[in-house]
């Protein structure tokens, strides 16, 4: 039985059933009861009041009927019990492609979106990320749309389904716009962040051409959101009503094709033209420039990415179709029983496209940030050959010892790898064996290294002479950031006791060095106090007390009086 037909009220005969009670099998319904609740029988099948509608052919009749109206056994009209017909065989192919579609998406999403190169406050990375988010967000909004289409052919007389599949239509077609605009907003923002990549001060940040990328976004999405809630904040009620052909054409068609869808087609028009000014702009400023009319038309052309060429006609496309759409309703996705292939050419297989040449252009085009990455390296190529710069081969490294995992290397391998370095790599001989005669003696005269300025890493015995560790007291004194030192100092002795014991020799070798130039500084007054060794070098005895005569020797022989800190008063 077809979905929509035209119905009329089939006269109930002398008795308590209906004259057809053959045709759809009804018995035993109290026609009296029917009356009373103002029920009438109609030609497709349906008894109804205008309230309720319930279903009279076989296998759906009813029961019975109960004095309160109350049916046994009913099946509403508003039930799938239709077989599918071949707007839902249409509707579950293209469903599977938007599948596929939403996978290739998340995939790009994973790669285009991932950060190699830390974050700039210019370039934000959720500016690279929106177009697939656009995307994401059609081919969901699309699989919603036709898989509630199978509903839409299932069910007896129209209702939800129909609304489903519209208001989710709707929401793909402003997706995809969305997916064209970001497109081709993130291409002129990569090609300026390319283009000042060499020299961030090339371009001003408040300039004309500054200013129009900012207010751009602002005017587009404006359009946007006027679509939006042109479209999306109505009655959608009056959509279901095409149970019969009157009742198609006095509220369904009206409430399709209403002022507010008109509105919302030049308002997605004007986007397109602010899609395509923004393309204009991008290769203007970024690109060659380009003398003349028709030089200008062929730059614009040729500097325009293959998948703009596809992807903003394909947009055009969509606008056109809905613009269709609110001025005849015979091709509408909102109707019935409308046009299938225009359904399906115009409505759906744009934003297919769409996603599908941007899935295409995420697998075959690297993440930025690597991309960015490739080009530096180039330009210092470039440089370097300018220079006359000459790197070492990678197997240089290789051969000397070089291939080092400094990421698991120590701190104490990090200054020894630095002192072989310096010393000339002296874990490599190149005098003869390692056990050779002249190694031999070059070790023995300088067992330290002296002659490199770096204290020797490498740990040295306890038996060495001259390299005793002086004992370290308990500070009495009233300092308490002398008294952190000498905590820290205690704790470094008994943790590192050779460090300890090298910089004490070599405290006691300056120590040595600077008696040879001359006197010995005065100890300071803290050293004095709290009687401790200096750098190894144990304090002079006390001074005898002054002497009250006016001869001067006492004063003479004793060190200069040292002026208290206010720490120690």
């Amino acid at each position: 039985m077809p979905l929509l037909t035209g119905r009329d009220i089939v006269p109930y005969g002398p008795g308590n059933v209906p004259v057809d009670n053959t045709l759809y099998g009804i018995e035993h319904l109290n026609l009296t009861t029917l009356k009373h609740w103002n029920y009438d029988l109609y030609s497709n099948g349906t008894l109804s009041n205008g309230s309720w509608c319930i279903l009279t052919f076989a296998p759906y009749h009813p029961g019975a009927v109960l004095s309160n109206g109350t049916f046994i056994n009913e099946t509403w009209c508003w039930s799938p019990t239709e077989p599918i017909g071949v707007r839902a065989g249409i509707a579950i192919g293209y469903a599977v492609l938007f599948g596929i579609a939403l996978v290739l998406t998340v995939v790009s999403l994973n790669k285009h979106g991932k950060l190699h190169l830390p974050a700039e406050k210019r370039f934000y990375p959720i500016g690279r990320r929106w177009q697939w988010y656009w995307a994401s967000l059609v081919c969901a909004t699309a699989l919603i749309s036709l898989l509630t289409c199978v509903d839409v052919d299932r069910y007896f007389l129209p209702e939800l389904p129909i609304i489903l599949t519209s208001f989710f239509w709707f929401i793909m077609q402003l997706g995809a716009i969305g997916v064209v605009w970001e497109a081709v907003r993130h291409w002129g923002s990569w090609m300026e962040r390319q283009y000042i990549d060499p020299d961030p001060f090339s371009l001003k940040d408040d300039d004309k051409r500054a200013k129009v990328e900012f207010f751009i976004p602002l005017v587009f999405y404006l359009f946007f959101w006027l679509n939006f809630f042109m479209i999306v904040p109505r009655n959608w009620g009056n959509i279901q009503h095409q149970r019969y052909p009157e009742q198609t054409l006095s509220v369904a068609a009206p409430s399709a094709t209403d002022t507010r869808f008109k509105v919302a087609a030049f308002f997605l028009a004007a986007d397109w033209l602010l899609i395509v000014f923004s393309l204009r702009h991008s290769i203007k400023h970024y690109c060659p420039r380009n003398r003349g009319v028709i030089n200008r038309i062929r730059g614009f052309i040729r500097y325009t990415p293959m998948r703009f060429l596809l992807i903003i006609p394909l947009a055009a496309a969509l606008v056109a179709y809905q613009a269709l759409v609110a001025w005849r309703f015979d091709y509408s996705p909102l109707k019935v029983h409308g046009n299938k292939a225009a359904i399906y050419a115009g409505g759906y297989t744009p934003a297919l496209l769409i996603v599908y040449v941007q899935a295409l252009y995420g697998f075959l085009n690297p993440n930025e940030d690597v991309e960015l990455q490739r080009q530096r390296r180039v330009r210092g190529q470039e440089l370097d050959r300018e220079m006359g710069v000459v790197h070492k081969p990678a197997w240089w490294r290789l051969i000397n010892g070089e291939n080092i995992d400094t990421e698991n290397e120590s701190m104490r391998d990090r200054l020894m790898r630095n002192v072989r370095e310096i010393n000339g790599n002296t874990n490599k001989p190149a005098a003869g064996a390692p056990g050779s005669s002249a190694n031999l003696a070059v070790a023995a005269a300088n067992p330290f290294n002296e002659p490199v300025e770096m204290t020797p890493v490498s740990p040295m015995s306890r038996t060495t002479p001259n390299m005793t560790t002086p004992p370290l007291g308990l500070y009495t004194g009233r300092s308490e950031h002398r008294r952190q030192e000498r905590a820290m100092e205690v704790a470094a002795t008994m943790l590192f006791p050779e460090a300890v014991e090298r910089n004490n020799a070599a405290a006691i070798r300056r120590r040595q060095e600077l008696v040879m130039d001359g006197p010995m500084p005065p100890p300071s007054y803290r050293d004095a106090v709290n009687d401790r060794p200096v750098d190894g070098i144990a304090p002079p005895p006390p001074a005898v007390a002054r002497s009250m005569s006016g001869q001067s020797e006492g004063s003479t022989n004793q060190p200069p009086q040292q002026i208290r800190s206010m720490l120690d008063v």
